[in-house]
């Protein structure tokens, strides 16, 4: 590791490639659920999905955690997307763990949904039936967490899941992710875990590699909290973790 510093409540840990990120991450998100296991029956966890959860999550993989014990969530969804788009938050889930292991339960959002208001309500009650014990996310080129960008973000929010529009440099980004060859095949919503929904989990794991993320992450560091970069939220979090390559951190360090 290179540097450890705290930024307000955040632990911010910088490292000197972005697998050793991803490993060391991977390693102490594996570390969390098992000593929650030995204290819980069951544990819920959100995941993000995004490329750059990659190596956190090819790590986990690799730790026999009991699987049967742990109920899956998943943060955002494209509202409109065909099911079996592999660019699909769900699908890009199913491909890195939920298909490799016996969960004991996973929670879909429904983006396709033919009442959307109805499938939200639902897996708002699912937030509320289940406390996130852990959160595994990153963070948007625009600062944003889950879809929750600049312009829709609120740290108040009375909902724990909403239809939002997705600003441009949020869909941009899902092209320079390789998951679409250009802006107009992006969807224009999506279905979100909101801010104070995400923030409620008792740990929170943000793996954010690359230089695509650098100015971002310099907000999060440096600026002020607050919706401008939805990412700061994470500053008031007592149990919240960023981890970092020589990439996403090259402005702050």
């Amino acid at each position: 590791m290179r540097k450890e510093l705290c930024v307000d409540k955040l632990q911010v840990k910088i490292f000197e490639s972005r697998r050793e990120m991803g490993e060391r991450a991977g390693n102490e998100i594996a570390a969390c659920m098992m000593e929650l296991l030995n204290k819980k029956e069951l544990i819920n966890v959100m995941f993000a999905a995004a490329p750059s959860q990659n190596e956190t999550l090819e790590t986990l993989c690799r730790y026999p955690i009991p699987w049967n014990r742990v109920n899956a969530f998943h943060m955002d969804e494209y509202a409109g997307l065909d099911e079996s788009h592999p660019a699909g938050f769900r699908n890009f889930l199913k491909r890195a763990i939920f298909d490799q292991y016996n969960f004991h339960s996973i929670n879909l959002i429904d983006g396709n949904a033919a009442d959307l208001e109805a499938a939200m309500r639902r897996y708002d009650e699912l937030l509320e039936a289940h406390p996130l014990d852990i959160c595994i996310l990153g963070i948007g080129e625009n600062g944003h967490i889950a879809f929750n960008d600049p312009e829709v973000a609120d740290f108040n929010d009375p909902v724990r899941v909403k239809k939002v529009e997705l600003d441009d440099k949020c869909r941009m980004q899902q092209v320079h992710d390789g998951c679409f060859h250009d802006i107009s095949e992006v969807p224009t919503h999506a279905v979100t875990v909101t801010v104070p929904a995400l923030c409620a989990a008792g740990r929170m794991f943000c793996s954010v590699p690359a230089a695509t993320k650098a100015e971002a992450v310099e907000r999060l560091i440096r600026g002020p909290i607050g919706e401008s970069c939805p990412a700061t939220a994470m500053r008031n979090h007592e149990g919240a973790y960023l981890y970092l390559d020589l990439d996403s951190a090259k402005y702050i360090i």
